[in-house]
């Protein structure tokens, strides 16, 4: 896919996966809608397969490949959520997937991978270095690259999930996401937008790692330079792809405080008694901390994810 996605290509990507991708559960707590004066529905993508949204992009670019393109398998670079989401898409196919991971990676990560048949091929943390490997990969194997957010056909893929939500609950005034790289944002703006032009779409991000708010201020992309929070999915710049689509479509970029994560992830873990991981907190803890903005709303909240460590949970450390 060369083009910009449009909703004709996400409803196409909804069937491509359809049999394959759970259809996840839209959830509502009386709890948390208290907390912030507002009607909260969570489109919980942290009971997809691979426990993240993002099997949706990499089904989606996997099963969008020609034979031609597929029988040299798939590459990528990924120490996240992709990593595992691009496995268990290749295998589902019956292809192979190269993952670069930096050698700092989690082992729940590197678990994971290897658990779907991912091959997990090392380097240095150092983006630089996964690129590099990731070319020395392509060059040797001639795999098909799908990036983990700076793909249009990933893009269209992470775009069924706000398509989902929309239909399920379709009179919402807001709907949110976390935003890192910026694919499930994207792809939840075209969604939103072709479907509700009155809806607003709001990214969320950590305040520790704003690169998009910087870059939605400026104009232009500003990257993420030397990032600090819990939420790890969110430390990535945005894409040449992603970014004019936030820019043209996406209302607002908020930020949330490191406590005001904790504090959301642990809310919704003992009122809704769901997992779910920091990144996944983002939308709900700029909600707390921004209450006055958004009293009274209809709001959609799609939970990225729930891939914990749970001998590192954030409210037990030091």
């Amino acid at each position: 896919m060369n083009t910009v996605p449009t909703l004709q290509d996400i409803r196409a990507a909804a069937e491509r996966i359809a049999p394959y991708a759970h259809l996840t559960p839209v959830l509502t707590s009386e709890s948390l809608n208290k907390m912030v004066g507002a009607e909260l529905f969570f489109k919980c993508e942290n009971f997809q397969k691979v426990g993240a949204f993002k099997f949706r992009g990499a089904c989606n670019a996997v099963f969008s490949l020609s034979e031609a393109q597929a029988k040299c398998g798939v590459a990528t670079h990924s120490s996240g959520n992709h990593a595992a989401a691009l496995a268990l898409a290749a295998k589902l196919r019956g292809i192979s997937a190269t993952i670069v991971m930096p050698s700092t990676a989690p082992n729940i990560k590197k678990a994971a991978v290897a658990g779907y048949g991912g091959k997990i091929i090392f380097c240095e943390p150092t983006l630089q270095a996964r690129e590099d490997t990731l070319a020395a990969v392509v060059a040797e194997t001639s795999a098909e690259v799908v990036h983990p957010y700076n793909d249009y056909r990933v893009i269209a893929g992470q775009g069924t999930a706000a398509l989902e939500l929309m239909t399920a609950v379709p009179d919402l005034d807001i709907v949110m996401s976390p935003v890192g790289g910026g694919g499930l944002l994207s792809g939840t703006a075209i969604a939103t937008k072709s479907l509700s032009p009155s809806t607003l779409v709001v990214g969320a991000e950590p305040a520790g790692a704003d690169d998009a708010f910087r870059s939605i201020k400026a104009g232009t992309l500003v990257p993420s330079v030397q990032p600090k929070t819990i939420a790890d999915g969110l430390l990535t710049s945005l894409g040449d792809k992603t970014f004019p689509l936030i820019q043209s479509l996406v209302s607002q970029i908020v930020t949330a405080s490191e406590d005001a994560i904790i504090a959301a992830m642990r809310h919704t873990w003992e009122r809704m008694k769901i997992i779910i991981e920091p990144s996944c907190a983002v939308p709900f803890a700029t909600l707390l901390e921004r209450k006055f903005e958004f009293e009274g709303k209809h709001i959609g909240i799609i939970l990225t994810g729930g891939n914990v460590d749970l001998d590192r949970l954030p409210w037990l450390r030091d």
